[in-house]
Order: structure tokens, then sequence, then C-alpha cells
């Protein structure tokens, strides 16, 4: 029988560290003179659980084959939504178990969704949490997407697989993998929260959302999202690293290691940008013939904005688009469901999913014109073979 050790290893670490970053929260604590101990009392709880749990579990090879793997990429997620929900439950929001479950859930996931109801009043303390959460999260899918979905085989993520032998000695590929990632992704963070400051965020209000900017989870620290600033630069700026966000972060590694045209080369990152750009007119063409409200810039501005954050799953808002008619909610859903590029931190169905499915659509066409003839599907110089076809047809009527 195979032992688990491995897993419940690695989840330990992830306690551990999940409980150290949750000091920084109770660093803003002290600051803001906020006289509660919540933090750390939940990053003790926290870093005890997970010592334990990695002393529990010592092991001298350290292993995942692909049945640990399928067990591992469940309990991460639900472990650490459990013990980063404990500090919502200790704050003075007087949130349920199952409340604070939610908003931690969601934060983890980078869904965006949430059950506090006036952001403004909160303690920040709770707001940059929110914020740690969605950025923790944006890291942890990115890495299950290029180092463990692809070995799982898991709606087609297997044309994303790094090593093809096969091997079921993961762990060193993917830490190797998992370091560069967060490296890429703290550099971009910092970027965005630096220039969130100069377009004339505060401090704390840039960093809170630059973490949820990259992580294109949403959570911002005010009631009224993006906004609550009323300024185009801030818009821009988080149009720009929204878009960062959505590319896949596989692209970064491979344009470090010097292939300078990956980024014009990539069929998803292309075919996520032709949406994108195609979605944005539409959406033009529909505020400038039925809302005389805006100026032509303003418009653009709006329309941008907003079909990026739907589409990429963000979720920050500028206006309320439900004032706008029934065909933007019906578009938005649309959007929505599409989702962003595989290996990012968007949501949704992801743009090669899509992409393959019209291929194979067109495969079959000329199959029945065609019958003797062979055809081979590509995607990004790769064969896609039947199996993989089947699962991500599998996923897509699932999903």
């Amino acid at each position: 029988m195979a032992s688990n050790k491995t897993v419940f290893f690695i989840i330990g670490i992830l306690l551990v560290i999940l409980g150290i970053f949750m000091l920084v929260p109770y660093g803003v604590q002290l600051i803001y003179n906020e006289n509660s101990n919540s933090f750390l009392s939940s990053s003790i709880i926290t870093v005890f659980i997970g010592i334990l749990t990695i002393l529990a579990s010592l092991k001298k090879e350290k292993q995942l084959n692909l049945q640990q793997a399928f067990l591992f990429s469940t309990l991460a997620w639900v472990s650490i939504a459990i013990f980063g929900g404990i500090p919502f439950v200790l704050s003075n929001l007087k949130l349920s178990l199952s409340e604070a479950f939610f908003e931690s859930m969601s934060g983890i996931t980078t869904t965006g969704s949430t059950v506090i109801l006036d952001l403004d009043s909160s303690p920040k303390s709770i707001l940059i949490w929110r914020a740690i959460m969605q950025w923790l999260g944006g890291i942890g899918i990115i890495v299950m997407a290029t180092t463990v979905l692809p070995l799982l085989k898991v709606g087609g993520m297997q044309l994303f697989k790094l090593d093809a032998s096969g091997t079921e000695k993961i762990l060193p590929k993917t830490v190797e993998i998992s370091l560069l990632i967060i490296t890429i992704y703290t550099t971009l963070t910092f970027g965005c929260a630096l220039v969130y400051w100069i377009q004339g965020m505060n401090i704390f209000d840039s960093i809170a959302h630059s973490f949820t900017t990259l992580a294109t989870g949403g959570f911002s620290t005010h009631n009224e999202s993006i906004g609550y600033f009323k300024n185009p630069g801030i818009e821009f700026t988080a149009t720009i690293f929204i878009i960062l966000g959505s590319i896949p972060f596989m692209a970064y590694l491979k344009f470090i290691k010097g292939n300078r045209r990956v980024f014009f080369q990539d069929v998803q990152i292309k075919g996520f940008l032709y949406l994108l750009i195609i979605s944005i007119l539409i959406m033009f063409l529909y505020l400038f013939v039925n809302n005389n409200e805006y100026f032509f810039l303003d418009n653009l501005r709006i329309s941008s904005f907003n079909v990026l954050s739907i589409l990429s799953g963000t979720g920050y808002v500028t206006d309320d688009f439900g004032l706008w008619g029934e065909f933007p909610l019906i578009f938005f859903i649309f959007l929505m469901f599409v989702g962003g590029c595989a290996g990012s931190t968007t949501c949704g169905i992801k743009i090669f999913r899509l992409q393959i499915l019209f291929r194979g659509a067109i495969t079959q066409i000329r199959k029945l014109t065609q019958p003797h003839a062979v055809f081979l599907m590509r995607f990004n110089g790769k064969t896609v073979n039947e199996n993989t076809y089947n699962s991500i047809m599998g996923f897509f009527f699932m999903y």
C-alpha cells in the first residue's frame, strides 16, 4: 500500500507558510491600533498544526505518484481554506463558521465573492488578509496548472506537460518550476503596487489591490471596488496587470530562457487577445449606440476595463453595468464562462479548450467529406490525440 506521508508533509509545509503570512495582518493590526491579537492567535494555531503534520509525515524519500497527486490537489485547497478562515471567525466581524469558510475559500480560489457587507468600515487587517489569500491562491493555481494538473491529465492539461517521460517522481521538477514562477509573480506584484501608488493610491490600497490584481481575484478594500478611486490612470494600470496575470506563466519562463517571440507565437495568448479586442469593440459599439452618457474615450475606457475584468474573472467594477441593459448582462455571462489562458490566474473553461473543441469540430467535418483521409489535430506544435480531445470534451460538458 502506497504511503501518503509525502502528501501530508507538503500540506504541513503549506500550513506553516500560511501561518507565517498571518503575521502580516497582525503587523497591520499593530500599525492601525486595532487592539486585537486574532491574527497572532491564528498564526500560532496554524503553524503548530502544520509542524505537527510535518513531524508526523517525515519520510526519507519525498515522492508523489499520480494517485497521491490527486489526493494532494484536493486536500491542499480544503485545508488551506479551513485554516485561512480562522482569522475571520476570531475577528469582530462576527462571521459564522460557514461564512468564514466561504470567505476563505473564495479568497484562496480567487473567486472574489464575499459575505462581508461593508468593506469600508472593516478592519484593515481583514482587508489585507483577504488580499493575501487571493495572492497566495493565484500562486497555487499557477503552480497546480503548470506542474500537477498536466500529470493528472485533467481537462486536456496534459498538453502542457513539462516532462514527457512519464516518471512518477514529479516533486523535484515541481519545486524548481514553482520557485521560478513565484519569483516572476512576486516581481509583477511589486511592480503593480508601485504603479498603483504612483497613480494616487495610498500605500495600503496599492499593496492590497496589487495582490488581487495579479491574482485576478477582484477583492477590493472598498465597497465601490476600483470605481471608488475615480481615476482613469488606476483603471489603466489595473487593465495592464490583469492582462499580465491572464497570460500563461509558462510563457514568462520561456521568455526568460531565451524564447523572445513566445508571446507572439503562443496560440492561446493570441486567441485570448483576439477575443478580448473583439469583445471590447462589441461592448464599445453597444454603449456608443445605446448610452449617450459617456464621451468617446470614456466609453472606450469603461468598455475595456469591464470586459477584461469579466473575461478574466477578476470582478473589479467601475460602473453598474446592470443598468446598461439586458445585452451586456448576457454577453458578460458568456465571457465569464470562457475565462482566460491555462496556466494563468484566471477562471473559466480556458481559451485553449474552446480552441481545441473548435478545431475538433472542423476536423470532424473534414472527415465526413474525406472519409479516407487522415487528419492530425495540432495545438501549439503538439499533436492532440483522441484521449486528450475526449478529456477536453468531458471537462467542457461537466462544466
